[in-house]
């Protein structure tokens, strides 16, 4: 698990440093994840035999059109707000499951989740108010702020979708998802900006074996061995890993204003997937924390960046 955190921690770097165009990141990382993932699902067993319905392969796709326009408005965010700001905002998205869940589930949220939300919300007002210290107009910041949130929203969204796939193997439900995002923008991948060197190709080929193959192999065997409450209290290595590749690669240093939004967001968002009391004597807590489902990785029917 904490493997397959720190991989997602850096997927920021990796996509800022391939200098693709947007498209053409997310479809390489579409296209060698498939071919990683297909390898990975004829090893399991998973491609023989009737292992997934048509009614369920469509769900599974739908859920992949969801998670790749995720990667679509996530990796936009990145140049115009920044890792670590792009990153703190998509931390968001538990509280967007949990307003999803209300809205087309009907499951109500406690209020500690409510008070959660309050202070995750406060934190991303910080973070408006906050201003780009070095470089970048204040319109592009708070675009690619928008650009997060709306990442954190579709994921959400590609959660609700999976909820229907408890049976269903996650790597298949991966493999599907990535195919998917393959058909979906072959058409406007631009063919003519390809890498002219071998690094180039090499950034596209980790985005894809790395960062999509390897890492969800590392989550999805993390998940079956471990609680879900440890593995809600690892899934915050990815968010700070961000940060520190960010300073360190890009010397990207928070105002504080930021770094206070930044702060409360992850506050937040731990508290709610840990089950933190907000005051004493508040039982509400104690039911099951929404770690069901990472936000760092496309959603599965167990909990689970890039």
């Amino acid at each position: 698990m904490t493997a397959a955190m720190v991989i997602s921690g850096t997927i920021g770097l990796v996509v800022v440093l391939s200098k693709q165009p947007l498209v053409n990141v997310v479809f390489w990382r579409c296209a060698v994840g498939a071919a990683t993932l297909l390898l990975v699902c004829a090893t399991l067993g998973l491609l023989k035999g009737r292992v997934i319905t048509w009614g369920k392969a469509g769900l599974a796709a739908l859920g992949g059109v969801a998670i790749v326009s995720n990667w679509l408005f996530l990796f936009a965010a990145y140049p115009l707000a920044s890792i670590s700001i792009a990153t703190a905002a998509y931390n968001t998205q538990p509280f967007m499951l949990v307003a999803l869940g209300a809205l087309v589930v009907g499951e109500r949220p406690s209020l500690a989740k409510v008070l959660w939300l309050v202070v995750a919300f406060a934190g991303m007002l910080a973070i408006v108010e906050g201003r780009p210290n070095a470089g970048g107009e204040t319109g592009g910041y708070l675009v690619g702020v928008a650009y997060a949130l709306c990442a954190a929203f579709l994921y959400a969204l590609a959660a609700i979708v999976a909820k229907a796939l408890k049976d269903v193997p996650p790597h298949l439900i991966a493999l599907i998802q990535v195919s998917v995002g393959i058909l979906m923008l072959a058409p406007f991948a631009d063919f003519s900006a390809l890498p002219v060197d071998p690094t180039g190709w090499l950034w596209l080929l980790m985005l894809g074996i790395v960062h999509t193959g390897l890492m969800y192999v590392l989550l999805y065997g993390a998940i079956q061995k471990l609680p879900t409450s440890l593995t809600g209290a690892l899934s915050f290595i990815y968010p700070i890993v961000a940060l520190m590749v960010d300073f360190v690669a890009f010397g990207q240093r928070l105002g504080l204003v930021q770094s206070l939004g930044v702060g409360a967001i992850l506050l937040a968002a731990a508290g709610s997937t840990l089950g933190w009391k907000v005051f004493v004597g508040d039982r509400s807590m104690r039911t099951r924390a929404t770690a069901e489902i990472d936000p760092r990785s496309p959603p599965t029917a167990a909990r689970q960046e890039t």
